[in-house]
């Protein structure tokens, strides 16, 4: 940084391809301040996006059906290895975990309206369950998360899937964080939390360690549930290879693989 005082011209810092201007401006502020960057609205790199996505068309080894005499179908079926009541979605694009308190009870409520509209599902995200959201959602996915703020036994019952949280896949293997000036009264209400104050979620769950106790987890939702709901396992991107048999054998019925474009509240 320049000196105020002094009759010299700052430096100027020239932009390249691993420091851009914003880049160079953040390593300032970070300098100035001692603060390092925390927020929400996703990841900084650019991905791709929905729209990138390129739909493999018919051909030989899929051979292309006749629209005006045979369907085309896109509904999909979640949860049928060993729930009694899977969940059957119309179009097989659903809508991810965002908490109440990074999102307002307004906007938790927009989403389920949209989901049920699309025929699809969405999902509490960390925090619990709202009333808002529950009343329009017609599928709605509870996640069980390291943090267990909000948890209670009759949400679970009350969700149509119950989604067990490893990993995010904006930060995995670290806790998340919510910002105190989004933790209302009714958000710390919820989560038994003092009004204000920044939160930060554990990294992982606190009464497991392994593969082996995520088994033992699985079974107690299932027991709690009735055997009723799918259960969904969530894990980062980083070793999916490993992670995904690990889940597949510790009897998940849906395995959700989170890439890093997330992180509505906080990503570090």
């Amino acid at each position: 940084m320049s000196d105020p005082t002094s009759n010299k011209p700052a430096p100027v810092l020239r932009e390249s391809a691993t420091f851009d201007r914003l880049t160079i401006q953040e390593i300032q502020r970070a300098a100035e301040t001692g603060i390092y960057d925390i927020r929400g609205g996703g990841t900084k790199r650019k991905l791709p996006h929905f729209d990138d996505l390129l739909l493999l068309g018919a051909s030989v080894s899929r051979y292309p059906l006749e629209g005006y005499r045979e369907k085309c179908g896109t509904d999909v079926v979640l949860g049928n290895r060993f729930a009694k009541k899977p969940l059957y979605l119309k179009i097989p694009v659903t809508i991810a975990g965002m908490s109440f308190g990074a999102l307002s009870a307004n906007a938790k409520e927009a989403l389920g309206r949209g989901a049920t509209i699309a025929g699809t599902s969405t999902t509490t995200g960390d925090g619990g369950m709202t009333p808002e959201e529950r009343g329009q959602s017609q599928h709605l996915v509870y996640q069980y998360l390291p943090s267990r703020y909000g948890m209670n036994p009759d949400d679970l019952r009350k969700a149509d899937a119950i989604e067990i949280v490893l990993g995010q896949g904006a930060k995995p293997g670290g806790g998340g964080m919510l910002l105190g000036m989004k933790v209302t009264e009714r958000v710390a209400g919820m989560r038994t939390l003092p009004v204000g104050v920044d939160q930060r979620s554990a990294c992982r769950h606190p009464d497991w360690t392994g593969p082996d106790d995520l088994a033992i987890k699985i079974a107690e939702i299932r027991e709690i549930t009735d055997w009723e709901k799918p259960i969904y396992v969530k894990i980062g991107a980083s070793r999916p290879y490993y992670d995904v048999k690990l889940a597949v054998k510790a009897g998940a019925d849906v395995i959700v693989l989170d890439g890093m474009q997330g992180g509505t509240a906080a990503t570090q």
